[in-house]
């Protein structure tokens, strides 16, 4: 199995899913080849991407009110894509993407690695957490795990992208700028890949292994790190994301031609077509940043200490009611 990134950028797998998607189906469509446009300068491609999208562009319906979340789980267009990044067998980074395609709408809800989840038979402290569960059961076990506990929401796909095509995409744009919070100094040879972090505080553009040992970040070779821990990683990788986000709906044919083949996806030529067209001429304002309602907490399990993100069940509702439009 291929090894993926430890902390996956969220905000080019919600846009190249959607959006870039489309492109190349309408490309193939129309039996028009991407290598045959690539040609003609950086100014051409821009012009180039402008044409598609004037062509699928659609206007924004606006998103139907439901009287219960049963009801709007069962009628919604809502397609829900889970968003996996690895470390080794472990779930490093866990994002839903809710996403409207009439209303071009999407919610993006950040799960924390440490969530406190006890599967029948997996009675360690470490096997309770929600990264366990993919060395276990895989793509469709963690699926399932985060429809539990998220009210029994339908997950319809599943995404990944590698460690060179995180690196790649954020090189592409020009960096990505950021408020890094502190001095942010670790250094790792064992880890893979091996770790040597060395960011200055303040707001700067990060290149893309930059930007990648931003979001990797936790702490430290003193142990200084985030006060509220994986929660403040999680606010870093949504501050790439914002970032990256406001470059990338102009560039729709560079984001195919050299981010493509970094794809890794259960989604079929159909499903991209479908998705792609619907999400031509999202914005920055139709994205909203969630993050798993609930808290940290500490569990003694076999004479040992485990920290845990433990989940707020009736947040998490308010939450679903607010994304599907509960009234």
């Amino acid at each position: 199995m291929k090894t993926f990134i430890k902390v996956f950028i969220v905000s080019f797998l919600c846009f190249f899913v959607a959006a870039s998607f489309g492109v190349v189906a309408f490309l193939k469509e129309n039996d028009m080849s991407i290598s045959e446009n690539i040609g003609f300068g950086y100014a051409g491609k821009q012009e180039f991407s402008r044409v598609l999208v004037n062509k699928l562009e659609k206007e924004p319906k606006a998103e139907e009110v439901f009287e219960s979340l049963e009801e709007a789980v069962q009628n919604s267009n809502r397609v829900n894509f889970l968003l996996l990044g690895m470390e080794d067998i472990r779930t490093d980074t866990i994002l839903l993407v809710s996403f409207n395609e009439e209303s071009k709408i999407a919610d993006l809800v950040s799960i924390p690695r440490d969530t406190y989840v006890h599967r029948k038979g997996y009675n360690a402290g470490d096997q309770r957490k929600i990264n366990a569960v993919y060395g276990n059961h895989g793509v469709d076990g963690v699926m399932q795990t985060v429809s539990y506990i998220l009210d029994g929401i339908p997950i319809h796909h599943y995404a990944m992208i590698d460690y060179d095509g995180v690196i790649e995409i954020i090189d592409l744009f020009g960096g990505v700028e950021v408020d890094v919070p502190f001095d942010m100094k670790y250094w790792d040879d064992t880890d893979d890949p091996p770790l040597n972090i060395d960011l200055k505080k303040g707001r700067q553009v990060l290149d893309g292994k930059n930007a990648l040992d931003f979001m990797r970040w936790r702490k430290n070779n003193d142990r200084k790190g985030y006060i509220d821990g994986d929660l403040g990683r999680i606010k870093a990788q949504q501050q790439v994301l914002g970032s990256l986000s406001r470059k990338m709906s102009d560039n729709l044919l560079t984001v195919v031609t050299r981010g493509y083949h970094y794809l890794d996806t259960d989604m079929g030529i159909i499903d991209l077509i479908k998705y792609g067209k619907g999400a031509i001429g999202m914005n920055k304002d139709n994205i909203t940043f969630h993050t798993l309602p609930g808290e940290a907490d500490y569990r003694t399990i076999d004479k040992r200490l485990y920290s845990y993100y433990v989940y707020n069940q009736k947040g998490i509702k308010d939450m679903l009611e607010d994304i599907y439009n509960v009234k």
